[in-house]
Formats: C-alpha cells, structure tokens, sequence
C-alpha cells in the first residue's frame, strides 16, 4: 500500500498560479494521477504521467497545467497557471492501475484532497 498526501492547495485570483505537491510513503512503480472534485460535480481525471514522463491531460486544463514527478523524492507535482474560477475544487493524487489513463475506475489508491479556490 502507498500514502499520498498533497499540499499547496490555496485561494489565488484568476489569472494566477499554484503548484501542488504530493507525496508518496515510499518508490512504487505506480504510475500517477490528479484528479479533481467540484461542490456537485464527479471526480474527474486532471493529468497522468507514466514512468517514462509521458503526459496526459483534460482538455479543459491543456496547455495552462503541467504534471512532473521527482523519483528520488517520490513526489508528484502539478503546476497550475492562468487559474479560472472553475478549475475551484478538491484536487487529489492517486496511484492508478494503468499508465496515462484519467478515469476514476483506474485509482489505486488516493490522497486525501487539498483545496483550491480561484476567485474570479
């Protein structure tokens, strides 16, 4: 079993920038997820990365967030700039059973949230 826990969470303007971290207990091969949760909205798949850097990301986050991983510090990131109001949600790391994949159903094991709030 692997703990996940993020940090970095916070309340910016639109426009501004967050990075996430997230933390393993320890090396896996898992690959790695973000996802986020909005008041009365599913969990949705945010961006992947695979053990070889490979990404993947919601259309809706494409080209303003950035997922990397640092191995030797077993920690995930996720950079996030030009936040709009309605990237506001939970935002969680997960260990996904298959690489690159965005669906809920892949999750292996998730962290426990941290939140982000964008006013506009």
């Amino acid at each position: 079993q692997v703990q996940l826990v993020e940090s970095g969470g916070g309340s910016v303007q639109a426009g501004g920038s967050l990075r996430l971290s997230c933390a393993a207990s320890r090396y896996s091969r898992y690959c790695m997820g973000w996802f986020r949760q909005a008041p009365g909205k599913v969990r949705e798949g945010v961006a992947a990365i695979d053990n070889d850097g490979s990404t993947r990301y919601a259309d809706s986050v494409k080209g303003r967030f950035t997922i990397s991983q640092d191995n030797a510090k077993n920690t995930l990131y996720l950079q996030m700039n030009s936040l709009k109001p309605e990237d506001t949600a939970m935002y969680y790391c997960a260990a996904v059973r298959w690489c690159l994949q965005l669906g809920r159903e892949y999750v292996l094991y998730w962290g426990q949230g941290t939140q982000v709030t964008v006013s506009s």
